[in-house]
Formats: C-alpha cells, sequence, structure tokens
C-alpha cells in the first residue's frame, strides 16, 4: 500500500469566468519511506500540490489517500498531524518574539500530548542541537539552526510524512549540505516518506529517488534519479530543465554533498 496516493488531483483559484486551473488531472503514488520529488519553473503548480497535500488548500478535486486513509478537504486533528510541513524561509517560519522551546511546544499543545518537556529535548537532539537552545530566540539562531528548528517543529508529532517546500533555497551552500545530509539520516531513522518541492537540480538528485516533471500545471514525465543522473529523460521540457542546470550531485556515495557532476557524466 502506498503511503501517499493522489488521482485526479486538480486546484483552481478565483471563481466563475476569472477562475484559472493552476493543477491539471494529477496523479502519482509515493511508498512509505521514498522521497519524491516536484520540480518545474515558477508557477507550474509544484507548490499548489505540496499545499492540497498539506490540507493548507482546500481548494481541490480529485482524490487523495495518506497510507490507505481518504481525506477530504476538511482533516482531522490526527490526519493533520500525520504528515507535517517544512517551509522555504526558516526566519519567516519562526514567531520572532517566542523562544524556540516556545515554539516547539505549541503544537504539543495543540495536540494535547503528554511529555512535553521530554519530547522537546529529544527532538532538538534529533536535529543535532543543544537541550539549552530551547531558550534562545530565532534572531540568535544562523541560518542553518533556524532551519533545524523548522525541522524539529515538524517532526514533534511523530509524523508519517514531511513535505518539504524549498528547504534549503534560503541558505548558504555549506549548510544546504548539512541540511540535506541531516534530513537523509532522518528519513533512514524515523522510516519518513518525503516530499520535495525544489528547483534545483542538485537538491533533487541527491535526496529524492524519484522525480515529477510539471509544466503548466500537470506532470510531463516522472523520471528516476538515475534518470537525472545520466540525462537519460524522454520528455523535451525536462531535457531542458537538464541541459539548464549546472550538475548534479555525485551519486558516488564518498563524495561529500558539495560536488557535483555535469550532465552525462
Amino acid at each position: 500500500m502506498a503511503m501517499i496516493s493522489v488521482s485526479g488531483l486538480a486546484v483552481s483559484y478565483g471563481v466563475g469566468h476569472h477562475a484559472k486551473q493552476v493543477v491539471k488531472d494529477v496523479a502519482f503514488e509515493v511508498p512509505k519511506g521514498e522521497t519524491f520529488g516536484l520540480v518545474g519553473e515558477s508557477g507550474c503548480g509544484k507548490s499548489t500540490v505540496l499545499g492540497a497535500l498539506a490540507g493548507r488548500n482546500r481548494n481541490w478535486t480529485g482524490s487523495i489517500a495518506i497510507d490507505g486513509d481518504p481525506i477530504s478537504t476538511k482533516r482531522t486533528r490526527a490526519q493533520l498531524a500525520t504528515q507535517q510541513m517544512v517551509f522555504q524561509d526558516p526566519f519567516g517560519s519562526l514567531h520572532p518574539r517566542h523562544t524556540i522551546g516556545r515554539t516547539l511546544m505549541e503544537p504539543l499543545e495543540i495536540h494535547g500530548l503528554d511529555q512535553r518537556q521530554e519530547r522537546i529535548e529529544v527532538v532538538l537532539r534529533d536535529v543535532g542541537l543543544p537541550a539549552a537552545f530551547r531558550y534562545r530566540f530565532p534572531h540568535q539562531l544562523s541560518g542553518g539552526q533556524r532551519q533545524r528548528v523548522a525541522i524539529a517543529r515538524a517532526l514533534i508529532l511523530k509524523p508519517k510524512i514531511l513535505l518539504l517546500d524549498e528547504p534549503t533555497s534560503a541558505l548558504d551552500v555549506s549548510i544546504q549540505a548539512e541540511i540535506l545530509n541531516l534530513l537523509k539520516d532522518l528519513r533512514q531513522r524515523e522510516k519518513l516518506t518525503y516530499i520535495l518541492v525544489s528547483h534545483d537540480m542538485a537538491v533533487v538528485a541527491h535526496l529524492c529517488d524519484r522525480v515529477a516533471v510539471m509544466q503548466g500545471g500537470v506532470f510531463v514525465e516522472v523520471a528516476t534519479r538515475d534518470q537525472l543522473l545520466s540525462g537519460s529523460v524522454e520528455h523535451p521540457y525536462t531535457r531542458t530543465l537538464l541541459d539548464g542546470s549546472r550538475g548534479y550531485v555525485s551519486k558516488n556515495p564518498a563524495k561529500p554533498v558539495g560536488e557535483t557532476v555535469q550532465l552525462g557524466a
């Protein structure tokens, strides 16, 4: 059984003659433990798909099932807790006047979970931060540390799925590597399933098992990581994206994440 199953997904903005369909009849399945990427130019609909999955966008039609459980536009708290989101901007996604401890406490209070202090300490340790960081404010942390907090907030409810919306694009290249490796380790350790939205082919090639290429609100191709690295893709638009990319993260695990290889290498 797929962890995520989507069929006939369509999303429109506006009403009547002003309605604009931005996602059109999208269908895909993501097995448990896989990282599934969504790539394409700005405005192609990839973040809109992520928003529908996360419950942030309710104006969708079609069918979505999470771990075999069909969901509607209105979800229970348990359904919302099953999948959590990590946003692009690690500073903008954290309340500037709340300590890190307060930020991590909030979802626990909303969902009525106990052992809150212990959960906060554990999740900070899981993302590589000292427990004392709970007393700091976002402005006292680096960009990479703030994104670790954002990941901790997503993990604290013990979700099965993380929805990653450009999680490294606002970070320096050296910090991007740290966050990508953290996400990879967490996926393996916690048996998580990811959906990653990104415009960065190096990020996609490092983290994703399969990638859906979007253009004009539809999937034009679903390619494997090996196909991206070798350049053996079929659709002209996918090839255009590859040709426009500077390089890809090497599939050689002995090389650091920041080291790239050119298309066809």
